[in-house]
């Protein structure tokens, strides 16, 4: 079954910073989720559809990873979105920086925080599935 309009691709690609003054295009990660009319996470339509919001990792030099958008449990203000490609395994998890708060439309910037720290991620396009 085909899913809502409201979901779209997102792709993130690594913003500039002191090791990559230009950024980089191939590292970043490109994933679904449903999005209100304002470019925000829409909650309701991402609990229907849970399994179908998915990320792909990708990192130069490193293997690609896919798993899932979660949403960690903490009320509206404290809950917390993730990229968690084990679901066996928390120490996997890479956690967007108020990721349900954010716009997601290109040129927007968003932070993930992976094992070797937070990196700045840059919006580059927001497409139909």
């Amino acid at each position: 079954m085909p899913l809502p309009p409201a979901f779209k691709v997102v792709r993130l690609e690594l913003a500039r910073s002191k090791d990559f003054p230009n950024g980089s295009p191939q590292r970043g990660y490109e994933f679904v989720a449903p999005l209100d009319t304002a470019g925000r996470i829409d909650v309701e339509h991402w609990r229907q559809h849970r399994e179908d919001c998915r990320v792909h990792r990708f990192w130069q030099g490193e293997d690609d990873q896919n798993g899932l958008l979660r949403r960690k449990p903490g009320g509206s203000e404290h809950a917390q979105w993730i990229f968690d490609y084990d679901k066996s395994r928390a120490d996997d998890d890479e956690a967007g920086y108020r990721l349900g708060a954010h716009v997601f439309a290109p040129g927007e910037y968003v932070t993930i925080q992976d094992e070797d720290g937070a990196n700045t991620f840059k919006v580059v396009s927001v497409d139909p599935v």
